[in-house]
């Protein structure tokens, strides 16, 4: 789909195509297609059954108000869920209600805008470590694709309902502003609030002395300097926050602006065209960013080839009163800027993300559950190395990635089984969100023969294999072992005391 083809899907023709194509999705696409083209040309027949497609697709990030969205492929992977950016907006606004809408935050000086609007480590033991056998866990993408080709300003991107433009007319009639009054386009020289105008706009500015946290969430002004398709704006603007956002791609801001207007969030969200590295985070009072993790060679984990370069997003940072940065939840640790809080999510037992934290008082390292809200921070806590108990703990990614696996051990009053991995090991039955537990009914050495012999002698036929610290190829296993009995079990493959062993917990009877 490119920008005239999105374009066209806004109008109410597209819209109509949109309509129909919604109420095929799930049938078979050739006939849907061919139903779809006895009225519509092939190029909106095509829009609409990929756009009804992907809002079927985003219903798991986005819930119900993936029905009115718009989406592009890459933008939808990347994107951020909503349970994950609401935790962020949440933290961001001090948790005040959404004051009615109001006038949207100015855009970034110099940039035109379009009409539309891991578990084991041989230093610790809740290091994970990178490679195929234990990748970052969760959706490591980037916000947006490969940038479109630059727009002109005779091509931009139209609003939901507004016809196509013909050739020389101007997008919005003889001497109309592409933005109106609200948010004008800002030449060489000319302050990005207009003359005279202080930062904020007309409200005005926090007294001085006035901490970012005794803003109320109205008054709070945000860019976002990589938007995407928009899941961290919308709920920075349903939070209270004003937004100006900024994308590299034509299209993608087009389909961003389209997601504000149509959850009813434009008058609180202007969205731009533009270069990370010309935002002036300065002049507002939060910085929001998303670097993109993908190349052309596909996702990538080295922040020095994001986009923008790690040393761009470090001198936003540095420049920003407050920054919010959204990083890969593998990111080395030595990349973390001095005083950032690292925090790590994760959604349902899966890790999703890390962000960065500055301008704020804050943990060091954290770790949050969704979409529970519980948060652990760093307290220094040493876990001790001791026997196998009764139980043995797998604490959540999250915990992990922020090495806080000392942190659950003193929750569970447990110790490790090994010192350099994290499985943590007691003798009493603590329910907590910080970890699965696994009650032990033998430990082997590990041996693909014995343990065969263990599980057939027990019934099991059915097993779910855990592993860390181990090279051992878990579908290969699986297969060896052969078994067909009508219990099931957990196993674990790990190291104890350096020594390759599994642990074998909760045989039970078929459900």
């Amino acid at each position: 789909m490119d920008l005239d083809a999105f374009d066209e899907l806004l109008t109410p023709r597209g819209q109509r195509a949109l309509a129909e194509a919604v109420e095929l999705v799930g049938t078979d696409p050739v006939a849907a297609a061919t139903r779809l083209r006895r009225t519509y040309d092939a190029a909106l027949t095509s829009a609409a059954l990929t756009q009804a497609g992907l809002r079927e697709r985003a219903r798991a990030k986005f819930g119900e108000d993936a029905r009115r969205m718009y989406f592009t492929p890459h933008g939808l992977e990347q994107s951020t869920r909503t349970e994950v950016a609401e935790h962020r907006a949440h933290r961001l606004t001090q948790a005040h209600p959404a004051p009615p809408p109001h006038e949207p935050a100015a855009l970034p000086h110099g940039l035109a805008a379009f009409p539309h609007g891991p578990g084991t480590s041989p230093h610790r033991p809740d290091v994970p470590p990178h490679g195929p056998d234990t990748p970052p866990h969760g959706l490591d993408t980037p916000p947006h694709g490969p940038a479109a080709p630059s727009l002109g300003p005779h091509t931009p991107s139209r609003g939901p309902g507004a016809p196509p433009h013909g050739p020389g007319t101007p997008p919005h009639g003889p001497g109309t502003p592409p933005h109106g009054p609200a948010a004008p386009s800002h030449g060489p020289g000319t302050p990005p609030h207009g003359p005279g105008t202080p930062p904020h706009g007309p409200d005005a500015p926090p007294p001085p002395g006035l901490g970012i946290a005794d803003i109320p969430p109205h008054r709070l002004r945000v860019v976002d300097a990589c938007c995407g398709i928009g899941g961290d704006f919308l709920a920075l603007a349903r939070a209270g926050c004003t937004v100006a956002a900024v994308d590299t791609d034509p299209l993608t801001v087009a389909v961003a602006r389209a997601n504000a207007e149509a959850l009813g969030l434009g008058d609180r969200v202007t969205v731009s065209v533009g270069d990370a590295a010309e935002v002036r985070p300065e002049e507002y009072d939060v910085l929001f960013a998303d670097p993109a993790r993908r190349t052309g060679r596909g996702r990538t984990f080295d922040p020095m080839a994001y986009s923008p370069p790690w040393p761009v997003v470090l001198d936003l940072i540095s420049r920003a009163s407050r920054a919010c940065v959204k990083v890969a939840p593998g990111i080395p640790y030595e990349f973390i800027p001095a005083g950032a809080e690292a925090e790590w999510v994760s959604y349902k037992g899966e890790v999703k993300e890390a962000a960065l934290w500055t301008g704020q008082e804050g943990a060091g390292r954290r770790a949050t559950l969704l979409p529970g809200g519980h948060t652990l921070t760093a307290t220094g806590a040493e876990a001790p190395v001791g026997p196998a108990g009764r139980y043995v703990y797998e604490p959540d990614g999250a915990a992990i990635r922020a090495h806080l696996v000392g942190e659950v051990s003193e929750i569970v009053n447990g110790r490790l089984l090994d010192p350099m991995i994290a499985y943590i090991t007691g003798d009493d039955p603590i329910d907590t969100p910080w970890a699965a537990r696994y009650e032990i009914e033998d430990i082997l050495p590990f041996s693909g023969k014995k343990l065969r012999a263990a599980l057939r002698e027990r019934q099991v036929g059915n097993v779910t294999i855990k592993k860390r610290g181990s090279a051992v190829d878990i579908e290969r296993l699986r297969a060896d072992l052969r078994l067909n009995g009508e219990k099931s079990a957990t196993i674990i493959l790990t190291r104890i005391l350096d020594k390759p062993s599994v642990i074998i917990c909760d045989t039970s009877p078929p459900a």
